[in-house]
């Protein structure tokens, strides 16, 4: 098992202060599953690891290692944990399944909170600094992308752009006419979205991903906040319907 990723820089760490007011205080476990490289992470006394999943195992099979190796060189064990945070979603599918199963499975039998995370708020916070919001987005695949828009890419609020699935034409009709847009490679070549961007939108670098300790900062927030959920009722936030749900209700996206 390779030595803990270092977690990003001590600036980034002060929201995370925010966990020693939450019910039961630290530490902190968080998983990123939902986008195309995962990772975990640990907040426990004062310090923030995190583990970088290999790319060449299956997420299945090299999550449970990562998150035992993090505890291991922490010192705690799983009934140590008094929170987890969860990238909730938009994103893989199968990715996301696998997160909410291996927490559901991490949580039994305890009523540890849960603190969901948007996935895409999670990669807001990559944003380099600019002028206006920063608009996160990730592959949807068939000309689509997964997109929110954050006036603040520290919080949790998408009061910029509400989360949804945009075809490529439609998200840049709706962009704010100053923002920064941030997102995988895949999603920024969408060859709609590039042809009608306006001048005022800043690309920003491509090949950034989600990490699990920015959904720890985020989950600590939430947490402080009393906004947790219950392990067993956690439900991945697709945001586009599987198709079979699509051929069932007549409706491409979930509710709001």
């Amino acid at each position: 098992m390779p030595d803990p990723d270092p977690a990003p820089g001590a600036p980034d760490d002060a929201p995370l202060l925010a966990l020693e007011t939450a019910p039961g205080g630290g530490p902190l476990l968080a998983l990123e599953t939902a986008t195309g490289r995962g990772s975990v992470a640990l907040w426990s006394e004062g310090a923030l690891r995190e583990q970088t999943l290999p790319e060449s195992l299956a997420t299945a099979e090299s999550l449970l290692p990562a998150i035992d190796g993090l505890l291991t060189s922490a010192g705690c064990r799983i009934g140590d944990v008094r929170g987890f945070a969860l990238s909730i979603g938009p994103g893989s599918f199968t990715g996301l399944r696998i997160g909410v199963a291996t927490l559901k499975g991490l949580a039994f039998g305890s009523d540890v909170p849960v603190a969901p995370v948007p996935t895409l708020a999670a990669l807001a916070r990559h944003a380099l600094p600019g002028p206006g919001p920063v608009v996160a987005m990730l592959d949807a695949r068939r000309d689509e992308v997964y997109a929110a828009g954050y006036g603040d890419p520290e919080g949790l609020e998408a009061d910029a752009l509400p989360e949804g699935l945009y075809a490529g034409a439609e998200l840049a009709r709706r962009l704010p006419a100053t923002c920064r847009l941030l997102g995988d490679a895949a999603a920024i070549g969408c060859a709609p979205l590039r042809s009608a961007l306006a001048s005022g939108v800043a690309l920003q670098p491509t090949g950034v991903v989600a990490r699990a300790a920015d959904v720890a900062r985020l989950g600590a927030l939430l947490l402080a906040r009393g906004q947790a959920c219950d392990a067993a009722r956690l439900v991945p936030r697709y945001v586009r319907r599987a198709q079979a749900e699509v051929l069932r209700t007549g409706l491409a996206t979930e509710p709001a």
